[in-house]
């Protein structure tokens, strides 16, 4: 699988690789160049059948929810090994199937996968419950105590952006908390899920543990989401598409979790190091050409400096070296696909309709691939549909602001909570924003800075539950009160 030419992919259905039962296929394309790099297997309803049916054998009756934790813990730690020995080709695939920058893929995801893998592996020992003494009775009489088990099956539906990372993060905790799994990829990106599946087979997990359905989200995701037996579902991706897998998922009370879009606030303040806050104001944005849903879109600088920083960004964004995402040197890689960035296309151009005027970029090269400079924009306001909906493209918005609360309150004017971040060598007024701030992720003087420790997801309509740190591990479990008469 090494080969990124065209080739043909199957799906994983306990341990084997198999073609959809009715043999149907669906290309990926190369963001970078329109070419085709595969045919996917378009797995259906009964594709879907047979997976979930392998993943609950596999819970109920195979060896995995009777292996002991320390072994399962080593599997996981063989997983990491595997995918920090494969991370040039993992990241070689990934970026040619989503567009993500090498340079990004390599030296931030991956490495965030292998540790994230073996700190979910660590926590595989320590999933521990407690003895509670009964409030009410004779503390002779009884023993209570809790225990935090798998919560089962779990269908996890992933992005195209960064695909896998998001693989990562999904599997890591639930097989760490000993559940099983049917990882649904996005369509448009899906090899890089399906080589990681390959390393979890060769990493040894039972068969049936780790599953992938590859196919559209009609025919393959939304059968998934609302199969009866599922007993979770995590999700990552729009707001429209996580509120139809509630409702999905409603019929059979499914547990949920879901990591959904955002609009992030980004703060400079008149006493930040103005060469740092505008360099790392463009990464904000503009990391994995702004198709990531911390990106911080609306980028607030106080008046006093808007000059200074409008002209920096003036400066450079052409220095911004655009190609083709497999360059090691490219920063802004192609749009996921000509629909993407028409759609972001159309972004601007009702900004610049609703009175706003561009600062830098905006342009289309006329390479092959789906590329759009990335773009800054001034003259937006707070109610602007570029101000307020989340584009996920390389755009932001330049927009003044004049002291601390009406920031805040500005920051917080959102339906989303994801992330945000302040620039500011006042450490007072840094705590203040943090603490103020409705987001799930707040970073002062730096951004996009995660670590396998630290949990990550949003408030609001950012979603419900957490990604990585101890706390991803909660959606997995599920805790059983105990009791036993002592009589």
């Amino acid at each position: 699988m090494a080969d990124t030419g065209v080739s043909r992919h199957q799906l994983l259905i306990d341990g084997k690789w198999v073609d959809a039962v009715d043999g149907a296929t669906i290309a990926t394309y190369d963001p970078s160049t329109g070419r085709k790099l595969a045919d996917l297997a378009a797995a259906g309803p009964r594709d879907v059948d047979l997976a979930v049916a392998a993943a609950r054998r596999a819970f109920d009756d195979g060896p995995w929810r009777r292996m002991p934790a320390e072994a399962r813990a080593r599997l996981l730690l063989r997983f990491a090994d595997l995918i920090e020995e494969h991370a040039d080709e993992l990241a070689l695939i990934d970026t040619r199937d989503c567009g993500k920058p090498y340079a990004f893929i390599r030296d931030i995801d991956l490495p965030n996968m292998s540790d994230l893998v073996r700190y979910m592996a660590g926590w595989a020992t320590k999933l521990e419950g407690r003895t509670i003494p009964l409030s009410r009775q004779d503390p002779t009489a009884y023993l209570s105590y809790t225990r935090r088990q798998p919560v089962g099956v779990a269908a996890q539906v992933i992005p195209w952006n960064g695909a896998v990372l998001a693989a990562t993060w999904k599997l890591a905790p639930a097989l760490a908390a000993g559940c099983t799994v049917v990882l649904k990829p996005a369509e448009l990106a899906s090899l890089g899920p399906l080589r990681l599946a390959e390393l979890a087979v060769e990493a040894g997990f039972p068969d049936g543990v780790v599953n992938v359905v590859t196919g559209t989200g009609v025919d393959a995701g939304a059968p998934l989401v609302a199969h009866p037996k599922v007993d979770k579902v995590a999700f990552t991706g729009s707001v429209e598409t996580g509120k139809s897998i509630v409702a999905a998922a409603a019929g059979n009370l499914t547990k949920l979790t879901l990591e959904l879009g955002g609009k992030s606030p980004n703060v400079i303040y008149d006493d930040a190091d103005l060469d740092i806050a505008v360099d790392g104001a463009l990464g904000a944005v503009l990391y994995a050409q702004g198709e990531a849903c911390t990106a911080g879109s609306r980028l607030y600088v106080h008046r006093s400096i808007i000059g200074e920083v409008r002209a920096a960004i003036e400066a450079a964004v052409p220095k911004l070296r655009i190609g083709e995402s497999s360059g090691r040197d490219v920063v802004v890689g192609p749009m996921i696909s000509e629909q993407q960035r028409s759609k972001v296309a159309r972004y601007v151009d009702g900004a610049l309709e609703e009175g706003a005027e561009i600062i830098a970029g905006g342009a289309r090269p006329r390479d092959p691939g789906y590329f759009l400079e990335p773009t800054v924009l001034g003259g937006v306001h707070d109610g602007m549909t570029v101000a307020r909906e989340e584009i996920f493209g390389p755009v932001v918005s330049l927009m003044p602001f004049d002291d601390e609360a009406e920031v805040i309150r500005r920051a917080n004017d959102t339906t989303f909570g994801l992330a945000a971040g302040v620039w500011t060598t006042d450490i007072g007024r840094a705590h203040r924003f943090a603490h103020a701030v409705n987001a799930g992720a707040v970073w002062v003087n730096c951004y996009n800075v995660f670590d396998a420790a630290l949990p990550f997801g949003g408030f609001k309509q950012s979603g419900w539950g957490k990604e990585m740190g101890g706390e991803a591990l909660d959606g997995y479990l599920q805790s059983k009160a105990i009791t036993i008469s002592m009589a």
